[in-house]
């Protein structure tokens, strides 16, 4: 890694480890997220540790997931995460401010700084320079405490730039690009690092879009240097004065590299029901559109809609096409009002909605059944729109709009000139958007409505294991498959009880009460099992199932955090043909497994009915002391 900025961050944040690649290091956290779909969890496990006050330099509670109030249960959420806020020095920023990845990058991320957050697309900060990493809730609650973060050292993969996008193409044309190339699981346990003549040539909007769904390729993490964009930016958000250069050496040492020329890359469209199934736009113009929606935490940029409201301009949508528009945040929403882009969207034929996830993460904005729905998300998991057989296909913003227009996936550089965007010096913007934490903050009583319920407690592990395989899936299995998320399931969140009746719904409704009544057991998996969202809940929800064990052919890495973190066994095949063996409903058992994590044993015999298969737990020795202890918070405990 000599010589890259990830290792110049890396090396600055170091506090446990040593910098070789696989090897469990411990990073220092200066600044951390929380989002309301996945934060109240992460509150009440910091509040199990006893400690008064927050104690990362910089923290914000964003509520930006469950902001539609279909009945008490999100309203109650966001009381409390607010009195949490205030309890424990936490800066609290309400419903409407805005998606958290473009809130933070505006308002807050500094470059160099590392940045851990209790979402996946976190990833996002790193358009700035940072290190910015999603990870599951009690990870985040443990930094909140001071703790280091742990992860295996990242390998570096450095991406060369040279030339500029053509016209009507973006950063998010180049994500899908690099997808399509390399598969949603190309960049576990990677860091991605852009460098070369061409960076200069991409504004923040592609820099923020392609760090935030660097996760969805597997990435621990993407970088972009610290740079004269990045200066301009902060400049324009009024915050210059934190500023720091940072750029890749000269004699970088990757793990792997990859040569892009913008100037090649063309409009395209991942198609359903995974961001990786990666077509040119070009090819699809046959497809009809019935729903088109520009935002989400992936592309809510200012640059996002001008561009959008400016195709659109003394025209109208098509009429067989709903048209909606999702700001990233209140700044960018006042902004393009300043500038007139709201106007055309609206005579277009828009529907504006309030500045949040909304439809990304299935609260709202369900498409009609047998219809395509395009979208600027980051996401197109089967269900996850909250329509069980959705058609998402994901794109730019300007191939949003041209089909918006023509009411079919349309090439936008089909549309003639690209028109010019106006920017402002100043982003207007107002601080007293954001609630401070108060001066005394032991005044604070903690608001809990009757769904916010204490958090189950987990058992140490037992000498041995037994049970069923309760379920069986393929490969590339989402959280939003494990745990749904939408606004049936996600205002149960702070309940585990309650959200467990949901688990694996989408496939298998039968799961949970099936679990219960054989007393938990196994479930079986294939490769990257646990993609896509770090909410803890597929986690979290198994575990009180009494599921002790998942064994896959390989998992993602957030996922597999949280699996430890919560006490359930994350084993892999070690041959991928035993895999096939398995059917729902066979008989495991695993012998002796305490004496064998405790003995540091990396191979584990499990016991298929009456037949050996070998897996491999891949674990680190704090991770195995967590195993034992049947959890982090158990081990926490036993530690104070």
């Amino acid at each position: 890694m000599k010589d890259t900025i990830a290792e110049q961050i890396l090396s600055e944040h170091l506090v446990e480890g040593k910098l070789k690649e696989g090897a469990e290091i411990g990073l220092a956290i200066d600044q951390i997220l929380t989002q309301d779909a996945t934060g109240t969890v992460v509150y009440l496990e910091f509040e199990s540790m006893g400690i008064p006050a927050v104690k990362s330099k910089v923290a914000v509670s964003y509520v930006d997931h469950n902001i539609i109030q279909t009945d008490s249960r999100n309203a109650d959420d966001h009381r409390f995460l607010q009195s949490c806020a205030a309890k424990f020095g936490v800066v609290f920023s309400p419903p409407g401010n805005g998606v958290s990845h473009h809130v933070h990058r505006q308002r807050f991320g500094i470059p160099g700084q590392t940045l851990l957050g209790s979402d996946s697309h976190t990833t996002t900060g790193g358009c700035l320079g940072m290190l910015a990493m999603g990870a599951g809730g009690v990870e985040v609650a443990m930094a909140m405490a001071g703790h280091p973060y742990f992860i295996e050292t990242p390998k570096v993969w450095g991406i060369y730039v040279e030339g500029r996008f053509q016209p009507y193409v973006s950063g998010k044309d180049l994500i899908l690009e690099l997808l399509r190339r390399y598969s949603c699981k190309g960049g576990t346990g990677k860091i991605m690092e852009f460098y070369g003549p061409g960076v200069k040539n991409m504004d923040m909007s592609a820099r923020a879009t392609i760090a935030n769904m660097s996760v969805d390729m597997g990435f621990t993490a993407a970088i972009f240097p610290s740079d004269e964009e990045t200066r301009l930016f902060l400049a324009q958000n009024d915050r210059e004065n934190i500023w720091r250069e940072l750029k890749t050496g000269t004699n970088p040492q990757w793990s792997e590299k990859t040569e892009i020329d913008l100037g090649e890359i063309e409009p395209m469209v991942a198609c359903p029901s995974n961001p990786d199934n990666v077509k040119k736009a070009s090819e699809l113009s046959k497809i009809d559109v019935h729903q088109v929606i520009i935002g989400s935490s992936c592309n809510g940029s200012y640059r996002d809609f001008m561009i959008a409201s400016k195709i659109m301009e003394g025209k109208i949508r098509n009429p067989n096409v709903s048209f909606e528009i999702n700001t990233g945040s209140r700044q960018t929403l006042d902004n393009i009002l300043a500038m007139g882009g709201i106007t055309a969207l609206v005579e277009a034929g828009a529907r504006i909605h309030e500045s949040g996830c909304l439809g990304c993460i299935g609260m709202g904005q369900a498409p009609a059944t047998g219809t395509v729905s395009l979208r600027t998300f980051p996401r197109n998991f089967k269900g996850r729109s909250g329509t069980r057989d959705d058609q998402v296909y994901l794109c730019s913003p300007e191939t949003a709009a041209a089909s918006a227009l023509t009411g079919r996936i349309t090439d936008p550089r089909t549309l003639g000139d690209m028109p010019e965007i106006a920017y402002p010096r100043k982003f207007k913007f107002r601080s007293d958007w954001f609630i401070q934490p108060p001066a005394d903050p032991a005044a604070v009583e903690i608001i809990r409505g009757p769904n916010i319920q204490p958090l189950p407690e987990f058992i140490p592990l037992a000498d041995s294991l037994e049970g069923t395989v309760l379920i069986k899936v393929g490969d590339n299995i989402s959280t939003d498959i494990i745990m749904p998320a939408g606004n049936r399931v996600l205002p149960y969140r702070s309940n585990i009880p309650a959200i467990s009746e949901f688990v694996f719904e989408i496939i298998d409704p039968e799961f949970p009460a099936r679990a219960k009544e054989r007393g938990g057991g196994v479930v079986v998996g294939g490769e990257n099992y646990g993609q896509g969202s770090s909410r803890e809940h597929a986690a979290i929800a198994p575990r009180y199932l009494g599921v002790c064990a998942k064994i896959s052919k390989s998992f993602a890495r957030i996922h597999k955090a949280n699996l430890i973190n919560f006490g359930i066994l994350p084993l892999v095949f070690a041959e991928p043909a035993d895999y096939e063996s398995i059917e729902q409903g066979s008989k495991i058992s695993i012998p002796n497994i305490k004496r064998a994590i405790a003995d540091g044993a990396s191979e584990i015999q499990i016991l298929v009915e009456s037949r050996k298969v070998v897996t491999r737990l891949d674990v680190s020795v704090r991770q195995r002391r967590i195993l034992l202890a049947g959890g982090i918070l158990n081990l926490a405990k036993q530690n104070t």
